[in-house]
């Protein structure tokens, strides 16, 4: 039994990749039944970007690429060939007794299986339908398609990341997970949701067209508003923070800490904490203002309080005075960190070929309706005649259909 705020929502999930599975994951976590729609034989692309691939018991690979494990915890996976009549049928069929439609096809793909809004808001006119695109469903380039790391390169994030041309490995650089296609999940989640509460008042349907590029622009935030008062284009300044100093990435005897003081008070207690209190009260360095104007001669006095210590010796002191600061942590470092292990972010559900499979879970924690997490990304196409039975699909029915590679 599925717990959390949702679970009374049904959502039917025609997407595949990431941007539009990742909505329907957070859907998922948060209690909706999601069935996730897949295509006969093959399923969602990402089952085959790997390797890695899950290993079951006896340590061989299975067929689960790591990529859609990500994606797809708590969902229903069944096959439908939404190409044939009989499978668009289906997905009325299945629309009729959803809340939710989450969809990511070319601009006019499902217009042509008689599958779009309209064409689903006739057999249920309480329907929300998200559409994800990464151009949006008008304007010149909406019918070409995009990836992440192309929108974050066409939207500005590249611009503004990775170290100056004029220093040792200068140039653009993505940022280094897929987050265009996860805040773009977020975004539609946030749509669903906002859509979903507005039914509740008012009883009708909607549409939401998000585009990843428009996510993109709207995610610029202070280096929009920067260029857009300033007049200035923001460039690449590696680790250091446009606004706010100090902030950066900082040498310790045996390694690195990034530091991330972000107001006048957090650096005088730096300032404390280094054993120099009266350097918070120099006038270069008194103000957020002037500590960013005179940027060089405080990274000098940072650097060098930083240098004379080492990593756990900084960190202690900054931790103990209050001054935000932090390891800079590797992937397996963070999932073993005390604060995560707490928190509990890292489960392992059962799974059926691989008897477990790891997940890092929602970060959401709900006094009233808690969340659980044992179901695990399905099985291609598990859950396909159960699903199917539930809408009237008798065993004669499902075995003609299953014959002539419609499921």
């Amino acid at each position: 039994m599925k717990t959390g705020p949702l679970t009374h929502l049904k959502v039917l999930d025609l997407s595949r990749v990431l941007a539009g599975p990742w909505a329907g994951q957070i859907l998922a976590d948060l209690g909706a039944t999601v069935i996730k729609v897949e295509r006969p034989g093959a399923g969602d692309d990402t089952r085959v970007w790997g390797p890695p691939f899950l290993k079951d018991a006896d340590g061989n690979e299975t067929r689960e690429a790591c990529y859609f494990l990500a994606a797809n915890r708590g969902k229903e996976s069944i096959t439908v060939d939404i190409s044939t009549p009989e499978g668009q049928e289906i997905i009325r069929l299945l629309a009729a007794q959803s809340d939710v439609v989450l969809e990511n096809y070319k601009v006019g793909t499902l217009d042509r299986y008689q599958l779009a809004y309209a064409d689903l808001k006739a057999v249920n006119p309480a329907l929300i339908y998200c559409s994800v695109t990464g151009f949006g469903q008008t304007g010149p380039l909406a019918e070409l398609p995009a990836y992440d790391f192309m929108i974050q390169a066409m939207g500005g994030l590249m611009s503004v990341t990775g170290e100056r041309d004029d220093q040792p490995g200068g140039g653009p650089q993505k940022v280094g997970m897929p987050i265009m296609d996860l805040m773009t999940g977020m975004w539609a989640a946030v749509g669903v949701l906002a859509a979903l509460a507005r039914r509740n008042e008012t009883g009708e349907g909607e549409y939401i067209d998000l585009a990843m590029l428009d996510v993109m622009v709207a995610t610029i935030a202070n280096q929009g508003m920067n260029y857009l008062v300033s007049g200035k284009t923001p460039q690449r300044m590696g680790n250091k923070h446009p606004n706010i100093q100090p902030q950066d990435v900082f040498h310790c005897t045996d390694g690195q800490i990034v530091l991330a003081v972000g107001n006048d008070g957090q650096f005088a207690s730096f300032c404390k904490a280094m054993g120099a209190p009266e350097v918070a009260t120099d006038t270069r360095f008194v103000t957020n203002r002037a500590r960013v104007l005179n940027l060089a001669a405080l990274m000098e006095f940072v650097s060098g309080e930083i240098g004379k210590r080492s990593r756990a010796e900084c960190i202690g002191l900054l931790r103990a005075h209050g001054v935000p600061c932090g390891p800079i942590n590797t992937i397996p470092e963070i999932l073993t960190d005390p604060q995560i292990v707490h928190r509990q972010m890292l489960r392992y559900l059962p799974h059926p070929t691989a008897g477990v499979v790891p997940q890092i879970v929602s970060p959401l924690n709900f006094k009233q309706a808690p969340l659980t997490f044992d179901q695990a990304p399905p099985l291609l196409g598990a859950s396909t005649q159960a699903i199917l039975q539930e809408i009237g699909v008798t065993p004669e029915q499902y075995a003609a259909l299953l014959a002539r590679g419609v499921i």
